[in-house]
C-alpha cells in the first residue's frame, strides 16, 4: 500500500466522499463544519494551524485521512477518515499512523481522537496506538443561550491576569494523570465568574458554533443558576448553535444541564496516541576539570552495644 499527501489532483475524490466521513474532532466539527467542505478546505491556508491529508491506495478504494495541529500546542488531533463506511478495512491502522508520524514533525509529544464509543473503528485506532483516557459528551443548550451581556450575569471575559487562578483551577479538577495529555489552558481565552476562580469556561467558536468547555469546582454553589447565566448572557452569538462540552471527571455537570433543558448527544470516547520525538541536538554529560580533585564519600559503620 502506498501513501501520499492529497494534491488538487485529488478533488474529485474529496467530492465523492464529503458524505461519507467520520470526523475525529467534535469541537472542530460543530463550530466549523464538514472537514471536507469549502470551509474545512480553507483551513489548509491558515498559518497558525498545521493541517496535513493523505490518501492511502493499494486496497479496494483510497482511503482518507487527515490531522490538525496548532502551533504552539502541545497536541495535535486526528481530524476525518473516509470513508466512514469502510472503517474495518485492514489498511486503515496504517493510514493512522503516517497521520500520526505527520504530527510528530511537528513537535506534538501526542495525537488525540474523539470517537462514538459504539464506532467500528475502534479496533484500527487501537492497532494504531490509540487508547482511551476520558469520556465526553456535548449538550446542545442554544434554546438558553440568549445574545446578552456576560457582566450583567457575573461572568466576565478571562483577562491575563487570571491565567495563573484558571490554571490552579484546572490542575485541581483534571486528574493528575491525563495533565500530560490535557495541559492547563496557555491562552487568555474564555470567562471566569467572580473573584476567587472557582468557574471557568474556555470557548471554541466558529461560521456555525460555540463550544464552551467549563471547569466547576465542586465547592462551587448554584451550579444551575451559574451555567444559565454564562447561557444567557453569552456575548455575540449571532443565532449561531450552542454547546457544552462535559468530560467525565466533571460529569457531575449533567444533571444541571438536565436540569436546564439541555439535549445531549452520544457519547465519546476521547482516546490519546503518545508519541516518541527523536532529540536531534544532544548535550554532552559534564566532565570534572582536571584542575578539581573530588574527595569520595566514606561510610564507615556504627558500632552498637546491644
Amino acid at each position: 500500500m502506498s501513501i501520499r499527501p492529497l494534491d488538487l489532483l485529488d478533488l474529485p475524490l474529496i467530492a465523492r466522499h464529503r458524505n461519507d466521513v467520520l470526523t475525529l474532532d467534535t469541537a472542530r466539527a460543530l463550530t466549523r463544519g464538514h472537514p471536507l467542505g469549502a470551509l474545512g478546505l480553507l483551513s489548509y491556508i491558515n498559518p497558525v494551524r498545521h493541517v496535513y491529508a493523505a490518501i492511502a491506495n493499494g486496497g479496494d478504494s483510497p482511503l482518507l485521512g487527515g490531522v490538525i495541529h496548532t502551533r504552539g500546542d502541545t497536541f495535535a488531533r486526528l481530524l476525518y477518515l473516509a470513508p466512514a463506511s469502510r472503517l474495518n478495512d485492514p489498511e486503515l491502522p496504517m493510514l493512522i499512523e503516517h497521520l500520526s508520524a505527520q504530527a510528530g514533525e511537528w513537535e506534538a509529544f501526542h495525537v488525540n481522537a474523539e470517537v462514538e464509543e459504539t464506532s467500528d473503528v475502534f479496533p484500527a485506532l487501537r492497532q494504531a496506538g490509540f487508547s482511551v483516557y476520558a469520556w465526553q459528551r456535548m449538550w446542545e443548550v442554544s434554546r438558553i443561550a440568549k445574545s446578552g451581556s456576560a457582566a450583567a450575569s457575573g461572568w466576565r471575559r478571562m483577562q491575563s491576569v487570571d491565567l495563573p487562578a484558571v490554571q490552579s483551577l484546572h490542575y485541581q479538577i483534571v486528574p493528575p494523570l491525563l495533565h500530560a495529555v490535557e495541559p492547563a489552558p496557555n491562552r487568555v481565552i474564555g470567562f471566569v465568574h467572580g473573584q476567587g476562580i472557582k468557574s471557568y469556561a474556555s470557548v471554541t467558536a466558529g461560521i456555525f458554533g460555540i463550544v464552551l468547555t467549563p471547569l466547576v469546582h465542586p465547592e462551587e454553589n448554584n451550579v444551575s443558576a451559574k451555567l444559565a447565566a454564562l447561557l444567557e448572557g453569552l456575548p455575540d452569538r449571532r443565532g449561531r448553535r450552542v454547546y457544552i462540552n462535559v468530560r467525565s471527571y466533571q460529569t457531575w455537570l449533567e444533571p444541571a444541564l438536565e436540569d436546564l433543558g439541555a439535549q445531549s448527544s452520544a457519547r465519546h470516547a476521547v482516546m490519546v496516541k503518545h508519541l516518541t520525538r527523536l532529540v536531534k541536538d544532544g548535550l554532552p554529560a559534564r566532565s570534572v576539570p582536571s584542575s578539581v580533585s573530588v574527595q569520595p564519600s566514606r561510610i564507615s559503620r556504627m558500632k552498637v552495644k546491644e
